[in-house]
């Protein structure tokens, strides 16, 4: 084998590592992205499980609050 076929098959080997690496770059910069947006997404998340959980504590204090007028209503009857 020639030193011109060595280097021939050298360059292309080369360019298909080349091509590989530009192919994994890519990939990694909308992983990269993806993982940015489901971070923004699980924050908003969180804030949303916070505030559903603060409404809800809210409303069982308000029923309670009811259950507990009805009671005294009914003693008093």
């Amino acid at each position: 084998m020639s030193t011109e076929d060595t280097n021939k098959r050298f360059d292309l080997e080369l360019q298909r590592l080349e091509k590989r690496l530009d192919e994994l770059v890519v990939v990694c910069q909308k992983l990269q992205e993806e993982n940015h947006s489901l971070k923004q997404r699980q924050d908003t998340l969180i804030e949303e499980r916070a505030t559903l959980l603060q409404k809800n504590e809210q409303v069982r204090a308000r029923v309670e609050a009811m259950i507990s007028r009805l009671k005294a209503m009914e003693q008093t009857q």
